[in-house]
Formats: C-alpha cells, sequence, structure tokens
C-alpha cells in the first residue's frame, strides 16, 4: 500500500464527533466529486469517485447527518470504473444540499464568481466552515477525494487537484488559515494546490489528524534529513581531500623541478627547508607541515612558502 493510500485510510476511519464537523467533511465530499443531474421524475445527487473509500465515507456521513442509508455500487460510466452513491429523492438531495449551504436564500445553487451557477464547484459557503475544526474536517474531505501524496523517502509531494480555480483558492485560503504554504499551479484544465516543504506537508497530517502517517512522515523525514547531512559531510571532506592531494602533487612538482634545474643551494634557508621538508612529507597537510620546520610556522606561513617555491617553478618553466 502506498503511503497516500495509507494517509487515505485513517482519514476514512477518522469521524469528527460534532455534527457541524462532519457536515463539513461531506460538503468537501460532495463540492470535489458530486455531481447533480436531471431526469424526467426530477434531479439526482451522485457522488462518484475512483477510491472506494471516499465513497464509503461519504456513506458513513450521510448516515451520520441525515440518516440515509445506500449500498455501494460499480458502474461503467465514460469507459471509467468506479465506486458511487445517488440520492433519487427530491427532498432528501434538497435537504442534503440546504444541510451543507450550497443552495442559496432562494433555493437556487450557490453563484460561482463573477456571477452565473458553477454547479457544485462554486466556493464552499464560509458559515460552513468557520470554526477551526469544520476547517480542519473540510481539507480531510478534499484530500480523500482530491488529494494525493508521494512517498516520504521518496520526495515531498502533497497535492490536490481541482476543477476550478476558485476551489483551488479557497483550499488555499483554508491552508493558510493554518500557516501551511499551498500553492497552485495550472496542470492542462485543472488547478491543482501542492505543498513541497516537508514541514508543510507534516502540518497538514496533523491538521487534519493523520496521526499515525504524520508519525511515519516524520520518521522518515529524520532518517531523510540524516542521510542528506551525511553526505552532504562525506562529498565536502571528499572535495577537501582532493583538492589537498591535488595541491601537494603540483608542490612535488615544482619542487622536484627546482632541485633539477635550480638547485636548492641557491634557496633561501627558509624556502630550501620548506622544499626539503614536503618531499619528506608528501601527503602531509599544510598545519602538520608547519609543525616539521625549525621553528615551527603556522598554517598560512607554510602557504606563503610553498606559493613562493611555485612562483620560482613557473619563471623557471617560461
Amino acid at each position: 500500500m502506498s503511503f497516500s493510500s495509507k494517509v487515505k485510510e485513517e482519514l476514512y476511519r477518522h469521524v469528527s464527533p460534532a455534527r457541524h464537523c462532519q457536515l463539513a467533511e461531506l460538503a468537501a465530499i460532495i463540492h470535489f466529486s458530486g455531481s447533480i443531474g436531471a431526469e424526467k421524475k426530477g434531479i439526482f445527487l451522485k457522488i462518484h469517485a475512483e477510491n472506494a473509500l471516499v465513497v464509503r465515507k461519504s456513506f458513513t456521513l450521510l448516515q451520520k447527518t441525515f440518516n440515509i442509508s445506500t449500498e455501494t455500487q460499480v458502474c461503467q460510466e465514460e469507459q471509467q470504473t468506479g465506486f458511487f452513491c445517488r440520492i433519487e429523492d427530491q427532498e432528501l438531495v434538497l435537504k442534503i444540499l440546504q444541510g451543507i449551504k450550497f443552495l442559496d436564500g432562494t433555493g437556487k445553487l450557490n453563484a460561482a464568481p463573477g456571477g452565473g451557477s458553477d454547479g457544485l464547484r462554486a466556493p464552499v459557503s464560509r458559515l460552513l466552515i468557520k470554526n477551526s475544526c469544520c476547517q480542519r474536517a473540510f481539507l480531510r474531505g478534499a484530500f480523500l477525494a482530491a488529494g494525493s501524496m508521494s512517498d516520504p523517502v521518496k520526495g515531498y509531494h502533497l497535492e490536490m487537484v481541482c476543477s476550478r480555480e476558485s476551489q483551488a483558492r479557497q483550499l488555499q485560503e483554508i491552508l493558510a488559515e493554518f500557516e501551511i504554504e499551498g500553492r497552485i499551479v495550472q496542470r492542462k484544465k485543472y488547478f491543482v494546490v501542492y505543498v513541497k516543504e516537508g514541514s508543510g506537508i507534516s502540518d497538514f497530517l496533523n491538521v487534519t489528524e493523520a496521526h499515525v502517517a504524520l508519525m511515519e512522515f516524520e520518521n522518515s523525514r529524520v532518517v531523510r534529513e540524516v542521510r542528506n547531512t551525511v553526505n552532504r559531510r562525506v562529498n565536502c571532506e571528499t572535495a577537501n581531500i582532493t583538492k589537498t592531494v591535488t595541491a601537494a602533487a603540483r608542490q612535488l612538482d615544482d619542487i622536484l623541478l627546482l632541485q633539477e634545474k635550480y638547485g636548492f643551494e641557491k634557496l633561501p634557508a627558509s624556502l630550501r627547508q620548506m622544499a626539503e621538508v614536503r618531499l619528506e612529507h608528501p601527503d602531509a597537510p599544510l598545519k602538520e607541515l608547519g609543525m616539521y620546520l625549525d621553528p615551527p610556522v603556522g598554517k598560512s606561513g607554510v602557504n606563503h612558502r610553498l606559493r613562493k617555491l611555485c612562483e620560482l617553478a613557473d619563471a623557471i618553466r617560461s
């Protein structure tokens, strides 16, 4: 089972005890996975999803909030198999839409931004999610219906796919209420709200009360960060060693050239001693080389003398 599936499994099992939170979560599921259709005998409400957990959770919430019972079914629509529930009772449909505040004062669906009806995709009423607990429930339903999350071992990425920009903007605003930075990107005809930071995803799991998944995520996060820290240090040490070896090899070449073409006896005493010590200790770092000199010299002094030897060797080459 993927990590995203584990999160959804935990969210599916979590049911808020308060009815107003149940309504908020149900509103999120219908907002992202619901649709309204019309037949000769009237309108019907349908919740359709590829993940059975979404429909099962909607059944649970419908039963607790409106005392409606139904069964899970499998259907073939537009060449896509999925799970759905369908409510055809006109009075029940209106009762549900009124309960989750999808209808305005005249009994019509809420207007979309800029005017006109947008089905069930118009922003959810702020009255329904004015409380922090209801916002948590709404995010829980939104992730169940439209969300996914990558395995934290591989990377940090959480996203919720919206069919309207207004949906994405509202999700972004709700996330901001919990100080979670959600960004929006358009992907073909959809608008995706995503979180890339590990701390933001951790906060999201905490907000939606997926505490078991949160512990697993944090464990993976700690292991990954420790591994990255170790890799950075190893790379840094490797780079330093490579740099030291390369510099020492060049210094040895320059000193051997001076010994052959110029002669150590012509060098000043300090440079002659430096050249002899480097030949005796070809792998020693600068600080250690300074300890072999008489009198001992610091790292900067050793570097200065070696640079003088290199400049003299370059002059002989030219």
